[in-house]
């Protein structure tokens, strides 16, 4: 069976189905349901409701709830179960929304399908599959739904998922197989590891055999990333001190004041005030909205954990076809002895001499091609062969000899109708053709020393050869010809115009760059020339099979471009660079770059022209096959990550006043100033502030001069706990200045309590501004650019203003009015506490930047 060849939105040959119409596959589709095996990770609102209420911060609300109840204050426990209810709505609406963008990278980082509906080969998500849809599968896609075949060429499955084999599977179509049904049919979750085949869907979803089995295509990893393990110490670890601290001050009060119910709120407050449950949901919302962010660049995160990643890479290796080039081939060159023709300069005929190099360029390439190089030398024909004996509609295609490692060359043999025989056409890597010509030593020297001229000036160069057979029995391998060589063809693939920038932006980064490609080495260096490489040397793959792991890594470190590399070959380099202690990223599109994507650090699959095997392995899809996408993941990934550091030294240092603020009035005897209704009140400050405001804070201006993370470094290490500490202490010494302050000018205790609240409100707000930035002044304050800080800040200055003025909410807090001295005071008092920040801001910048230099030195 020939192989046809349909590429998405093309029109299908008039032997295939035409497939559904859209009517029909909808109706399917509400009928029987979307083509998936169970719910897996998805989160429902009922379930994110049920995950909230057992968060040990509602536990505590609704405990201190009771003993309000318990006390006989009615008013103050309503209120307080008010504030549960708003918080749980908020937490809800947030984790909702974080699932649906979790839901939406989801669908696109499904399986895609190949169908043909409406007459015109279209991809959709697998999930939309229906029964009766035509599919078009193609070596290294995943079987998205059963089916049966009816058409295939050289089609081997790989069906180890449900039988547990390992040997590939040969198939046949359904009308050809005779002794087994299931030599006809393909099942969900199968994989093709050789050839295609065009498949009339028979089930979908649970009714799969998949599906009967109880076994999930979509199986999620679960392991836990270093960022998420680091998180869970810190919250386990501050838990621990929480609750230590709570028993104590409990304990205290009742021996200090009596009362043990009194006590117990002492105690619920305090462990409200230490309790870290905001840590795990930043976490989560920078990783999901984060995921977004790079999706709108074009990249797909398939695993979250890639973000974290992205600011250690070191070294990016990224294949040269359609990544740092358009992947739009043009035949720039034709070679035949010593002649040459250049079709890009404006000739309108194309010399007799080069007739048969381009009809054997065309013959040697398949019917529809996809390949960008088989499109080139089809359109090159149709300009220059056109009403011409050159070209051959009603030949046939009867064998094809596929490329393989070992030979680096393809060949298809046409039965000629009236003619005994066939003929046969070859085209490949210019030493494979010359090896399948059986030259001479001089004649093969002659030819690759031109190859090597053409391939200087930035061409893709290829053979191209013929032969002929004379009997009806073709060989098993195409060196039993006997081949004619016929010349050179050179390909031009204009470099994608960002790249040079990108490239560069990579290197201020400290970044290296390495370009791998299948291609001539002298074509390598000239395009690692036109991006701007800083070393253009060459490392070809056989060199490199000569090379120790030791001594590859040593060339490793200089080298940029290896060539004529082979897909195991690159597995190779990614290990012996994680070995040199490097963090990769990596670039692959086929079934056999597989190995490399997982290996990597971060695999980055094509989204375009990768396979479902290549996309399953890596961590990162590129939805438009273009490099610079992935320098604007880099730097969204550096964002990500150094506001979500932000966050957290926002999130610490917010809770010093706070704690320090319940506790020093119970061991110094002073009234209380904070009861849980005020611990809510503040949570409803610092839990979106922490979460999405930072989250949406813009980049430092040097994020991309500055080098990669290292591997090892915690997201908050002793310099930033040092630093969240100080911002937090003094913080309290404005707060609690103030509140005693007010005690000693016989103010009275709900004026004192008033001032301390408005003014730790005023400087969690200080140590928002404070955190947007590493830089110092007035200008990083109130840099633009985060509507979000704009919103959070007005809601939370209007709520502190409602609580603090109307007599409804004057009560329930125990506040008192206060008057404009009052409020000029506490004014005062929130100012110094952002200079006071930007003080530390500053010394704690200076001490960084002197350590930078000693380590430098």
């Amino acid at each position: 069976m020939v192989e046809t060849q349909v590429t998405e939105n093309s029109r299908p040959s008039a032997e295939l189905p035409s497939g559904l119409n859209a009517a029909e596959a909808a109706r399917r589709l509400t009928g029987g349901g979307y083509n998936e095996l169970g719910e897996g990770e998805h989160r429902h609102i009922g379930r994110i409701m049920r995950d909230t209420l057992r968060e040990p911060m509602f536990l505590l609300l609704i405990a201190a709830g009771s003993i309000y109840l318990m006390m006989g204050d009615v008013n103050e426990a309503m209120m307080l179960l008010a504030f549960v209810f708003i918080i749980i709505g908020l937490t809800v609406l947030q984790e909702y929304r974080t699932e649906r963008v979790l839901e939406t990278l989801r669908e696109l980082s499904s399986p895609r399908a190949l169908v043909i509906r409406d007459g015109r080969a279209q991809r959709i998500p697998g999930r939309e599959v229906v029964p009766g849809d035509i599919m078009m599968l193609s070596e290294g896609d995943r079987v998205p739904a059963d089916g049966t075949i009816l058409s295939c060429h050289d089609l081997s499955i790989d069906e180890a998922m449900l039988t547990g084999e390992s040997v590939p599977v040969r198939k046949l179509p359904m009308e050809a197989e005779s002794a087994q049904s299931s030599a006809g049919s393909v099942y969900a979750g199968t994989l093709l590891v050789q050839g295609n085949a065009i498949v009339r869907v028979t089930a979908t979803g649970t009714a799969t055999e998949l599906g009967k089995i109880g076994k999930s295509l979509q199986q999620v990893e679960t392991e836990t990333s270093p960022l998420q393990q680091e998180t869970a110490r810190l919250i386990r670890h501050l838990a621990i001190i929480g609750l230590g601290f709570c028993l104590t001050l409990t304990i205290f009060y009742i021996m200090l004041r009596g009362g043990w119910l009194d006590g117990l709120l002492a105690g619920i407050t305090l462990a409200m005030a230490l309790l870290p449950q905001e840590f795990a949901v930043i976490l989560t919302i920078f990783m999901a909205l984060g995921a977004r962010r790079i999706s709108a660049q074009n990249v797909l995160t398939r695993r979250l954990n890639a973000i974290e990643t992205l600011g250690e890479t070191t070294v990016l290796c990224v294949d040269k076809t359609g990544t740092l080039t358009q992947n739009r081939m043009s035949v720039g060159l034709l070679a035949v002895g010593d002649e040459y023709f250049y079709p890009g300069h404006g000739q309108q005929e194309l010399p007799e001499t080069f007739h048969q190099l381009l009809e054997y360029s065309i013959l040697a390439s398949e019917l529809n091609p996809y390949d960008p190089m088989e499109q080139a030398f089809h359109h090159m024909g149709s300009k220059f062969l056109a009403n011409t004996e050159h070209l051959h509609s009603d030949w046939l295609l009867v064998h094809e000899y596929e490329l393989t490692p070992e030979l680096l060359a393809m060949s298809h043999l046409w039965h000629t109708p009236g003619e005994a025989g066939h003929k046969v056409a070859t085209k490949g890597a210019p030493e494979a053709i010359i090896d399948l010509c059986h030259m001479s030593a001089a004649e093969s020297a002659g030819i690759l020393e031109q190859a090597s001229k053409i391939a200087a000036e930035g061409f893709r160069v290829l053979g191209v050869a013929r032969s002929r057979l004379t009997g009806e029995n073709w060989p098993s391998h195409q060196h039993e010809f006997d081949f004619e060589f016929l010349g050179l063809i050179g390909l031009t693939d204009p470099i994608r115009p960002e790249v040079p920038a990108a490239i560069q932006e990579c290197y201020s980064a400290g970044i290296r760059v390495i370009m791998i490609t299948g291609d001539y080495p002298s074509t390598a260096a000239a395009i690692a020339a036109q991006i701007g490489l800083r070393n253009t040397s060459v490392i070809t793959g056989e060199e490199m099979d000569d090379l120790s792991d030791f001594d590859l890594g040593q060339r490793a470190k200089e080298v940029s471009v290896f060539a004529r590399v082979l897909p195991q070959q690159k597995l190779r380099l990614v290990q012996v660079l994680k070995t040199c202690g490097e963090v990769v990223a990596m670039t692959g599109d086929g079934v056999n770059d597989a190995p490399a994507l997982k290996a990597a650090h971060i695999g980055i699959a094509m989204g375009r022209r990768g396979t479902d095997v290549a996309r399953e392995a890596a961590a990162l899809v590129l939805l438009e096959d273009d490099f610079s996408a992935i320098v604007h993941a880099i730097r969204l990934g550096r964002r990500i990550y150094d506001n979500l550091r932000k966050a957290m030294t926002y999130t610490i240092a917010v809770h010093v006043p706070i704690v320090g603020l319940s506790i020093l009035p119970v061991l110094f005897g002073l009234p209380l100033i904070f009861a849980p209704i005020h611990i809510v009140f503040m949570e409803l400050v610092i839990d979106p502030a922490c979460s999405i405001v930072f989250e949406a804070e813009a980049e430092e201006k040097n994020l991309m001069q500055r080098p990669p993370r290292p591997a090892n470094e915690h997201l908050l290490q002793s310099a930033h706990f040092l630093r969240s500490i100080l911002y937090g202490l003094a913080a309290l010494l404005v707060v609690i200045t103030l509140y005693l302050a007010a005690l000693q000018l016989d103010s009275g205790e709900q004026v004192a309590r008033s001032m301390a609240f408005i003014t730790l409100v005023l400087t969690s707000i200080g140590l928002v501004l404070s955190n947007r930035t590493h830089t110092t002044g007035s200008k990083s304050l109130l840099r633009g650019g985060n509507r979000v800080l704009g919103w959070v800040v007005a809601g939370t200055l209007l709520g502190m203003t409602f609580v603090t003025t109307l007599a409804p909410f004057q009560e329930l807090f125990r506040f008192a009015p206060l008057s404009l001295r009052h409020w000029i005071a506490t004014l005062v008092a929130g100012l110094t506490s952002v200079l006071l920040f930007e003080t530390i801001k500053k010394l704690a910048g200076q001490d960084t930047k002197k350590r930078g230099q000693a380590n430098c030195a």
